[in-house]
């Protein structure tokens, strides 16, 4: 290699290194309304989280959806139960899970008794 080309890498490496230790320092001043505050503290006050539900059995007939809860209840007494009528069915909903890993896990031991259990997400009422 030549004097000339060492000559020339070793100003460019000096000319890259030198560029590169004047970084620019600057100041961000955000400037936003008031009502943008409030209006993230009323976003957190407001219940968005979702869960889910197992639903184990529908009927149209009340008193069969009754005992399949009173069934369920006495096989599975860990999650909370409830029948739900939703035209023309009744249908047993089981839990208020929190994550779908955990309705995914529940729904693996309820299962063995109910083949046709389904997780799904309830729309929940907006007041």
């Amino acid at each position: 290699m030549s004097k000339k080309n060492r000559y020339i890498k070793t100003i460019i490496l000096v000319l890259f290194f030198s560029i590169s230790l004047h970084a620019q320092q600057g100041e961000v001043t955000i400037d936003q309304d008031s009502d943008i505050d409030r209006l993230l503290e009323y976003k957190k006050d407001i219940k968005t989280t979702k869960i889910y539900k197992i639903q184990v059995y529908q009927s149209v007939d009340p008193d069969k959806a009754q005992r399949e809860k009173l069934n369920f209840l006495n096989s599975y007494g860990e999650w909370p139960v409830e029948i739900v009528w939703n035209t023309p069915n009744y249908k047993v909903w089981v839990g208020n899970f929190a994550t779908r890993l955990e309705a995914d896990r529940a729904l693996a031991k309820v299962k063995k008794t109910y083949m046709n259990a389904i997780i799904f997400q309830p729309k929940l009422d907006k007041k």
